[in-house]
């Protein structure tokens, strides 16, 4: 397919979609393999930053999205009701950067941590689609995992969780410690 041609039905099939589309699907549909699709998209998203464009194309992992530049949002709340807004308490971002960096984490080993029921809290980042359920532990009971989503990674600024902070060695510390307090609570019982 023409480069120029490549370029409008990729452009078209991420607006359209309005979500993330892994770059393998966007491959199969220009018929070029992952790595031209790859320099493609990403002439596209140099030139939109050249020309100074509303768009921008976000890449996370192996997917791209087709995004309005944050530097457009105080015109589109113009036109547009104003977006619901998120409000992440200091027990939902806590709750929230536990999942993050334990992921995959059920909530009972979420709550060892904090020390205190997490159902509001976990119940508020889903809904506001900052985790998901990744599954059930092969343990009994099959307590749901959960991890973080492409939202988070939006919300937060980054492209992949190897871009989180670091834990710095104080926390680290702390982790260590509550899970050696945990073997020892299950040896107690």
């Amino acid at each position: 397919m023409e480069r120029t041609k490549a370029e409008a039905v990729l452009e078209a099939v991420l607006f359209t979609m309005g979500d993330t589309v892994e770059i393998g699907r966007l491959a199969d549909v220009i018929g070029e393999d992952i790595k031209t699709t790859r320099e493609i998209l990403q002439e596209m998203a140099q030139r939109y930053e050249s020309e100074e464009r509303g768009i921008t194309l976000t890449q996370f992992d192996n997917a791209v999205q087709l995004c309005t530049k944050a530097d457009m949002y105080e015109y589109l709340i113009k036109i547009a009701k104003a977006p619901r807004k998120m409000v992440l308490t200091d027990t939902v971002l806590e709750t929230l950067s536990i999942i993050a960096y334990k992921q995959p984490v059920t909530r009972v080993e979420v709550e060892r941590v904090r020390g205190v029921n997490c159902d509001h809290a976990i119940n508020k980042l889903l809904e506001y689609d900052l985790i998901t359920e990744l599954g059930r532990l092969d343990a009994p009971g099959r307590p749901l995992l959960f991890g973080t989503t492409e939202q988070f990674l939006r919300c937060f600024g980054v492209k992949n969780l190897e871009e989180l902070p670091e834990l710095s060695p104080v926390q680290l510390e702390e982790f260590k410690k509550q899970a050696e307090e945990e073997i020892q609570l299950q040896l107690d019982v």
